[in-house]
């Protein structure tokens, strides 16, 4: 069998033909760009030696095809485009790309564990080391199905609604990542449909549960004063990691209140704070120093978290989340009113908070239905 090239030169590549064994010419680009050669496959095949009318037909339409990709590039390359996928790039790993994305979420705690949850389930799904290369459609919509019907829980059971929906959430959100940052040229999760958000699940503590809690002694009692204390104003982990004592005030008019901006919604809030929750942050420190100095999450940190609440005989799953739940039941159910709740806990839109109210309107249910009679 004869090898046959052949070249279309153009001013900044060229498009190069190279046999295959099974008598199939593949068609490529090979290119310089940033100083450095490379290869690009365009999976574009010619008929060597075509006999039939119907393969010439064919193999011009190829090659013309080939050379119109070709010069698509150039006009690329020279607008400073560069619109096709750097090959290094893509056999980059895909795993320790989503690894250190996770990583980079972990400045909040439930963030950070749904996203090192996902990466869990997809080590699972795919036990061997995966290449951007390897990440298309097909890969994006078998790792959903897995999610969907096969994907185990911590409680060993199949994911909730909400679960499915995390994850899948997360994992587009890496691959729209790449996409950003150059690796992948489309994002190929696009036209994959995502998973509907169920019903949201608000895991809280009783006024009773937190008192236990209170009187429980932690490991971390950094950890336990911050847990309290969103418990009694409702800021999330994320302000509360970042608070400084400047933004703890005083005036005569409003008593203590914090003065700050928030993390997630970017909204300026002043937030009055009880005198019980000024108490607990203990003697004040510079302007600029750290309320909370030394908090970090971590796995260790919600372990500790977990082993504090066993410890006070709560059995439910309580991240450092649950605080701000806790904040938000616990004023509905003493009677502040949905709207004040609402602002409290800087909410943009009230619907959020109703989230709570039907909670609250739940257990109002289950306490209607504990007085049995025999009649």
């Amino acid at each position: 069998m004869e090898l046959i090239k052949e070249v279309f030169y153009l001013p900044s590549c060229h498009n190069t033909l190279s046999t295959k064994r099974n008598y199939k010419i593949s068609l490529y680009l090979d290119y310089y760009h940033k100083g450095k050669r490379k290869t690009e496959y365009l999976r574009l095949y010619l008929t060597p030696n075509p006999k039939t009318k119907t393969e010439r037909e064919v193999n011009k339409k190829t090659k013309q095809l080939a050379e119109t990709i070709c010069a698509q590039r150039q006009i690329e390359i020279q607008n400073g485009i560069y619109g096709f996928q750097d090959i290094e790039k893509l056999k980059g790993s895909f795993i320790t790309y989503i690894t250190a994305l996770a990583e980079k979420k972990n400045t909040s705690s439930g963030n950070y564990g749904n996203w090192n949850s996902m990466l869990k389930h997809l080590k699972k799904f795919c036990p061997t080391d995966v290449s951007f290369q390897d990440i298309d459609k097909s890969f994006v919509e078998r790792f959903k199905e897995y999610l969907d019907k096969d994907a185990i829980g911590r409680a060993g059971k199949q994911l909730s609604q909400n679960s499915k929906y995390s994850y899948f959430g997360k994992f587009s959100a890496a691959l729209k990542q790449a996409v950003k940052d150059g690796i992948l040229k489309v994002n190929p999760a696009n036209g994959v449909e995502y998973f509907k958000q169920g019903e949201p699940q608000r895991e809280f503590l009783t006024l009773d549960e937190l008192q236990k809690a209170v009187n429980t002694e932690c490991e971390l009692p950094i950890l336990k004063n911050a847990f309290i204390f969103s418990a009694l104003t409702g800021l999330r982990w994320s302000d509360i990691e970042k608070l400084i004592w400047s933004e703890i005030q005083h005036s005569k008019e409003m008593g203590y209140y914090i003065r700050f901006r928030q993390k997630k919604t970017k909204g300026v809030e002043t937030l009055p704070i009880s005198d019980q929750a000024r108490n607990l942050l203990g003697e004040k420190g510079n302007p600029d120093d750290k309320v909370f100095d030394g908090l970090h999450y971590s796995a260790w940190s919600n372990l500790k978290l977990q082993q504090w609440m066993m410890k006070a005989g709560i059995t439910k799953n309580i991240t450092f989340h649950c605080a701000r739940h806790t904040y938000a039941t616990l004023q509905l159910t003493l009677g502040t009113d949905i709207y004040t709740v609402s602002k409290l806990l800087g909410h943009k839109e009230l619907r959020t908070t109703q989230i709570y109210a039907k909670v609250i309107d739940d257990k109002k249910k289950e306490a209607a239905n504990r007085i049995q009679l025999d009649l």
